[in-house]
């Protein structure tokens, strides 16, 4: 026989709080200090514990789900909403993914028949809203709007920090690359437009030289012809590509003219894809935590049930991962 479903009383007996203070913690309500939340969600996590929902709503004429509302974005989002519902559950909430499209006036007015169908206690919105959606929604049901994507769903706020290609270009820098070119993307992206202006202000911060930027399309062979367009005597160089498909055409266009990678030419991309660890060589990126960007996303949400303070002074969502695809200059085409 299955064993018995853990209760909140399970849970506040192994915690060592009043069952009351679970109830508080799962609600995401209360002033309850983050030692005794984190051991609440501890204590119901190690119970396999989960609220009953229907229960709750009789109780407290509450419904115990929130919505988290997604567009089309240009790749997947499944780790964002794996991250947000991780958050949601932990909170003590069940959460339904909807998506939405068209105008910013569509999307704004089909959150608003969300907020106002009694059945949500709050909704997370990663699509733009227009600016008087919080006034017109009820008062108890708040909606947030996560700055992950602007209106035409391309990557916004954290999502496109573009700190790391300083610390790319001031590492290389370090091993002695003097040359850099950076391969952009699409002038219409965010991101593309602060990686560029990234790679600039660093190139000229350090003194270094620059063979230009070559505008792509986020694709392999915006990263081949960038390759093709550069003279016999480029090497030594350092390019810095807006993403991974983008390195790997920059791989294949310096296999091509005879440069090693990384002796001759050390590659880094952008994106940490599946199978940039298992290039030859391996490739140095960037890789950016959407998981955590949902989950901070949805934290915001829960923080604004609970009417406190939403997070704040978080670290940057994008690590460096280097990898076999950058080095120093090889001595054989280092220049006096």
């Amino acid at each position: 026989m299955p064993a018995p479903r853990a209760t909140s009383r399970d849970v506040a007996r192994l915690a060592g709080v009043a069952q009351s203070t679970v109830s508080y913690v799962l609600a995401g309500k209360g002033s309850i200090s983050p030692a005794t939340r984190e051991r609440v969600l501890q204590a119901a996590a190690e119970l396999q514990y989960r609220p009953n929902l229907a229960a709750r709503a009789m109780r407290t004429r509450r419904t115990g789900r929130v919505a988290a509302v997604m567009g089309l974005p240009a790749y997947d989002p499944a780790a964002m909403l794996a991250g947000a519902s991780a958050v949601a559950q932990e909170s003590g909430y069940a959460m339904d993914v909807l998506h939405v499209d068209g105008s910013i006036e569509t999307r704004s007015e089909r959150v608003l028949e969300l907020a106002s169908s009694g059945q949500l206690e709050g909704v997370l919105s990663f699509v733009p809203l227009l600016p008087d959606v919080h006034a017109q929604a009820p008062d108890d049901v708040p909606v947030i709007v996560s700055e992950t994507f602007d209106d035409d769903m391309h990557a916004a706020g954290d999502l496109v920090d573009a700190s790391p290609v300083a610390e790319l270009v001031e590492h290389l820098a370090a091993l002695g690359h003097t040359r850099f070119l950076h391969v952009a993307g699409p002038p219409r992206y965010a991101s593309a437009v602060a990686r560029r202006d990234a790679y600039l202000a660093t190139v000229a911060r350090l003194g270094l030289t620059s063979l230009g930027v070559v505008d792509g399309d986020w694709s392999g062979r915006s990263g081949l012809e960038a390759m093709r367009s550069l003279p016999d005597d480029a090497p030594p160089l350092a390019v810095v590509a807006c993403n991974d498909l983008v390195a790997v055409g920059v791989m294949r266009g310096a296999a091509d003219r005879g440069w090693a990678v990384p002796g001759d030419v050390s590659v880094t991309g952008w994106d940490d894809i599946a199978v940039s660890p298992y290039l030859t060589p391996s490739l140095t990126t960037v890789d950016t935590d959407r998981t955590e960007a949902g989950r901070r996303a949805m934290h915001q949400l829960v923080a604004a049930l609970g009417q406190e303070p939403a997070p704040h002074g978080l670290p940057s969502l994008t690590t460096v991962v280097w990898r076999e695809s950058t080095a120093p200059p090889s001595p054989r085409t280092a220049r006096p």
